[in-house]
């Protein structure tokens, strides 16, 4: 019976898994992040020019949605990053809409500056997140 305890000691000491600790996955937050990441790297490499004003706004309402997603799954541990993301993700949208009204050149301006911010303010709350994903 003693040899029997002795593997799961062993292994415990050596640092190895066994194959129920290997199977864990990562809390929700960090799969609600990597989709808020993919989003926003579109967002970037979005050509802000008068086409691709009407590419941004389909990327806007997923990132929307999947902000309110992230928001659920982090809970109070991340609020804080998690609400300067998306108020970012409020003035890339006004920003948009006023540049779709008036395409000129201070307008196109904003909007590269809010898509800025939103890179910005996702690398921010990524940083935070680092310790649990």
């Amino acid at each position: 019976m003693k040899r029997f305890l002795a593997l799961p000691v062993l292994l415990i000491l050596s640092g190895c898994t066994t194959t129920a600790e290997a199977t864990i996955a990562p809390p929700p937050v960090c799969e609600s992040w990597d989709a808020v990441q993919n989003t926003v790297d579109h967002i970037r490499d979005v050509n802000v020019s008068a086409n691709g004003l009407s590419a941004l706004g389909p990327y806007l309402t997923q990132l929307r949605d999947e902000l309110n997603q992230l928001a659920a799954d982090a809970r109070a541990q991340f609020s804080t990053e998690a609400d300067a993301l998306r108020a970012a993700t409020d003035q890339l949208g006004a920003s948009l809409r006023a540049a779709k009204d008036n395409p000129d050149r201070q307008h196109l301006s904003a909007v590269r500056a809010s898509v800025a911010d939103v890179r910005t303010t996702a690398n921010t709350l990524h940083n935070v997140m680092l310790s649990t994903c």
